[in-house]
């Protein structure tokens, strides 16, 4: 049976035995996938690839501490956000604000409004409006509508209150209907 023919579990305990073959048929299953949630984050294709790359390698160098091969995949994207927030916040300087400087309001719904105009917008519209968004905002909305993330997990990740969380999200989708306004019309 030939590599591609495979499942990942099969893959992944070849990979466990040093498989450089078996090794590449994981990489090229997920490194699309795993590219393009690290450019999101750092917004920077070269340094996306770096990232890519090093994560690649930490999953493959840790694989024995994975609990549940059928979560690979959810792992290895855990691998390259964190390496990408990591390389992130590295390469910027964060302004952190504190939390009483802040007025916040935690939404009630999911934010979106039902036949509000913005439905006829393609993706690509609303990926590339989302590249103009401050960082921290795009960010967030990246890791929330994007990758799925909740918000235990966005604050984990991002490092912030659970408070801080929701006005993020919230501030960053209010930014992100205000840019597509023009678009929609």
């Amino acid at each position: 049976m030939t590599l591609t023919n495979q499942n990942i579990e099969q893959l992944l305990q070849l990979c466990k035995s040093g498989d450089q073959h078996a090794q590449m048929e994981v990489y090229n299953r997920y490194y699309k996938a795993m590219y393009n949630t690290a450019f999101r984050i750092v917004k920077d294709s070269f340094e996306a690839e770096d990232i890519m790359q090093d994560s690649f390698l930490t999953a493959f160098t840790k694989l024995d501490s994975l609990k549940e091969v059928k979560t690979f995949g959810s792992w290895l994207k855990r691998i390259v956000i964190n390496n990408s927030i990591y390389h992130y916040k590295k390469n910027t300087k964060y302004n952190d604000v504190p939390i009483d400087d802040v007025l916040y309001k935690i939404e009630e719904h999911s934010g979106i409004v039902e036949n509000n105009g913005f439905t006829d917008l393609k993706v690509n519209q609303v990926l590339d409006t989302m590249k103009l968004l401050k960082d921290n905002y795009r960010m967030g909305l990246t890791l929330h509508l994007i990758e799925g993330y909740d918000y235990e997990e966005i604050c984990d990740i991002m490092n912030i209150s659970n408070a801080n969380c929701r006005t993020l999200i919230s501030r960053a989708k209010d930014s992100l209907r205000k840019k597509l306004a023009p678009l929609a019309s």
